[in-house]
């Protein structure tokens, strides 16, 4: 169902509640000052009666008619009025004096004060009782239904015109429906006329109040996507670029071994080809990590990251070519009582990133030297012996697919990136500097080292 036709339906179902209610309130109020008004008419006639007879009355032998009210036939406009009142008259013994309708008995009732409801002749009465000093009773009554013709007709000359124009007043909630509804569709008319590729953010400035937090979503969503599809098409460049290269050294390889005419030449194509093989399952694991890394996002679910584990793991990867070229691995931990770098992550992702940390480390250290990971509380440090970088080289840092000349361990150039997107998506910055290890004794020459460091990236200012 559409949300006009819900608004629509809400509309003509309670605006006829509402107008229900407030005619209910009306006839509540009226008929209280309908009875109000009345009722003081017939205290200040029992007042009257009783005032007019007071002299007489113990001395009346017999009860005395007071004039008849006009015949049905007459033309006077008040007569309605009157042939609904009655006057009664009873002495301190109960018996009648003054009555000034005839068919028409109003209850004695010795004791009663003031208004009483009561059913007189088949036809509900509101009388009034007045004790006189000398014990005599007076009783002014008027028929119930003269007051609900009153208070219906005081009603109905507001109710009507009301009743008239509700079919106008629905009909100009339902203009007014389509109206605040507007934007909504000249938003969707606008979304509904862009192309696939187009994510330009659409215009909140006439959007009312209500719809920019769902523009403003949309917008972001837009942002996200484009960035998204931004990403995927670099991949997808990156990956046509680089993997052309591998491909067409394997292939020549391949052939190679094929025109191989002796063991030995065959080996040794068979062992280029399987070298060609490993750089390129390492180059595709890298971009797929990073791919991976560059479309996830933290969970609300992500929990503390358990640097015991991601450690343990990274060690278990690295050790391999860490003793292919005879490095040492060791791992410094804060003094006890003190945890190291707390962070909330996925344990997984910083596991990809510590390993591509120290496996760079290990793959460029001189041979025979030693690779340090310290934890600390503050940050992560990542230590080798691999001696100062020249300025060109620290530009070059995270440059996808970059190496630097004169490389002989195998690589994709892709490791820094991954470990730059993973800590961003942390919170984390990364920083190379050179320095001098630590932990030798004074005099102790102390050879240049290059240490990555992992600590909280600064707010930044707005």
């Amino acid at each position: 169902m559409s949300l006009r036709r819900r608004l629509m339906i809400y509309l003509l179902v309670c605006a006829p509640l509402v107008w229900a209610a407030a005619l209910a309130v009306s006839v509540q109020r009226s008929r209280y000052q309908v009875n109000e008004l009345y009722d003081t008419e017939l205290i200040r006639l029992a007042r009257q009666v009783l005032a007019t007879m007071r002299t007489p009355l113990h001395e009346a032998p017999v009860a005395p008619q007071l004039p008849p009210p006009p015949s049905p036939g007459a033309a006077d406009s008040g007569e309605s009025d009157v042939r609904d009142l009655a006057i009664a008259v009873w002495d301190r013994e109960g018996r009648l004096l003054v009555s000034d309708r005839e068919g028409v008995s109003l209850p004695y009732r010795r004791n009663a004060v003031g208004f009483v409801d009561q059913t007189v002749e088949g036809r509900a009465w509101r009388l009034y009782y007045l004790q006189a000093p000398t014990g005599e009773l007076v009783a002014s009554g008027q028929a119930a239904y003269e007051r609900d013709e009153l208070v219906v007709s005081l009603v109905g000359s507001q109710a009507i015109p009301w009743l008239l124009l509700l079919p106008v007043l629905l009909l100009a909630m339902g203009w007014a429906v389509r109206q605040a509804l507007a934007p909504i569709h000249r938003l969707t008319d606008d979304l509904q006329r862009r192309g696939g590729d187009d994510l330009a953010p659409v215009p909140d400035a006439e959007a009312p109040a209500e719809l920019r937090p769902l523009v403003a979503a949309m917008n972001s969503l837009f942002a996200r996507i484009d960035s998204l599809l931004v990403r995927e098409r670099r991949f997808t460049a990156d990956a046509a670029h680089e993997l052309r290269t591998p491909l067409a050294v394997l292939r020549a390889q391949w052939d190679v071994v094929k025109r191989s005419r002796s063991d030995d030449e065959r080996a040794k194509a068979q062992s280029a080809m399987d070298a060609g093989l490993s750089r390129l399952d390492r180059l595709v694991t890298q971009m797929l990590a990073l791919s991976r890394a560059e479309s996830t996002m933290l969970g609300p679910d992500t929990g503390d990251v358990d640097w015991t584990a991601v450690v343990e793991q990274t060690m278990a990867d690295c050790l391999p070519l860490a003793d292919r070229r005879r490095i040492e691995l060791a791992c410094q931990w804060p003094p006890e009582g003190r945890a190291a770098l707390p962070l909330v992550g996925d344990d997984h992702l910083m596991t990809v990133l510590l390993r591509n940390l120290v496996d760079n480390a290990a793959r460029y250290a001189p041979a025979g030297s030693t690779v340090t990971v310290r934890m600390m509380e503050d940050r992560i440090e990542v230590e080798n012996e691999g001696g100062p970088l020249s300025p060109e080289q620290s530009r070059s840092l995270g440059q996808r697919f970059h190496r630097p000349p004169g490389q002989e361990e195998p690589g994709s150039g892709l490791g820094v990136s991954i470990v730059q997107r993973i800590a961003a998506l942390h919170g984390l910055e990364l920083a190379y500097d050179a320095g001098e290890a630590s932990g030798r004794s004074a005099g102790e020459p102390a050879p240049g080292v290059i240490r990555a460091v992992l600590r909280f990236a600064p707010p930044t200012s707005t």
